[in-house]
């Protein structure tokens, strides 16, 4: 089964640092994000490459939590996380474009996560996945039309 991933993009009228700054904020994914509803770093930490967060997530009928490890957190350029540190890749890429920043946000199910999901789910492997995968196709333009909401008022 090859990975999925899946991508979009929105142009914010604001500055690459200032959009950083409020993405990698993990502490307010929640006024954007439609599944995440409230994160927090673990043991103190901050956004800095290793550190890890928790995050809790509800849809109809289920609530649960992950611990996610940041990847990457180059300031005005990438914030990017590793849900479980190895199964699912999360990022928000940023480009200085005429009138603002463009903001990309990355998903994508790594062979760790797929893994994972075929060890835990047997033969519903393939429609868990199918449902993470809709799940960020609807989600992400969700989250960035939310991000630049909050970036420009």
């Amino acid at each position: 089964m090859t990975a999925p991933t899946h991508a979009a993009s929105v142009v914010v009228a604001t500055s690459p640092e200032e959009l950083y700054d409020l993405v990698a904020d993990v502490t307010r994914t929640g006024e954007w994000s439609p599944v995440c509803r409230a994160c927090w770093w673990d043991e103190g930490a901050s956004a800095t490459p290793g550190a890890w967060f928790t995050g809790r997530n509800e849809v109809p009928g289920r609530t649960w939590e992950t611990r996610s490890q940041v990847q990457v957190a180059d300031r005005g350029r990438e914030f990017s996380w590793l849900v479980g540190g190895s199964l699912v890749r999360w990022a928000f890429v940023l480009t200085p474009v005429e009138g603002g920043t463009l903001l990309t946000e990355e998903w994508e199910f790594l062979p760790a996560g797929l893994a994972f999901f075929a060890e835990r789910y047997g033969e519903d492997a393939a429609r868990q996945v199918e449902d993470r995968t809709r799940s960020a196709h609807e989600g992400i333009p969700a989250t960035l039309a939310a991000i630049r909401r909050i970036a420009e008022s």
